[in-house]
């Protein structure tokens, strides 16, 4: 125990960031899990997507589209979302498939969701770059 101690006072700069580190991750798996949104691979996704009546919401911006997209998808940039729920109101009762490039975006976007009382609230994790490593079909516009 001594040891360590005397680590600590030698390293005290490298030992707050790891404490840090240790916090933030901490803190990012909580939210993650109180947070009320499922994460599903992309296996996951399409089993849902077959069996219940889902919508597929695109939170990429315009560009990052026309690389192809999920199923026939709302899309509704990020950034676009808050100002645009008005849109998804008639799908209240539905699922919510959210997706983004790489399930960042798509996180966000399903806790602004949860916050406006959807319930049903899906992230695909990975996001696309899931869909397309696990060999699912994109389709183009």
């Amino acid at each position: 125990m001594q040891a360590y101690l005397q680590f600590v006072a030698n390293n005290p700069i490298p030992f707050v960031a790891l404490v840090f580190n240790v916090a933030m991750i901490v803190w990012v798996e909580f939210s993650r899990m109180t947070s009320g949104v499922k994460h599903l691979s992309a296996g996951e996704v399409v089993r849902l997507m077959n069996s219940d009546d889902a919508i597929v919401l695109d939170v990429r911006d315009d560009n990052e589209v026309r690389e192809g997209m999920i199923g026939k998808p709302k899309h509704i940039p990020l950034s676009s979302l808050a100002k645009r729920l008005v849109e998804l109101e008639k799908h209240r009762d539905k699922t919510v498939i959210a997706y983004c490039r790489s399930g960042n975006r798509s996180s966000q976007a399903c806790r602004m969701l949860r916050k406006a009382g959807f319930e049903k609230v899906v992230n695909l994790r990975g996001g696309m770059l899931a869909w397309r490593d696990a060999n699912l079909p994109v389709r183009k516009r």
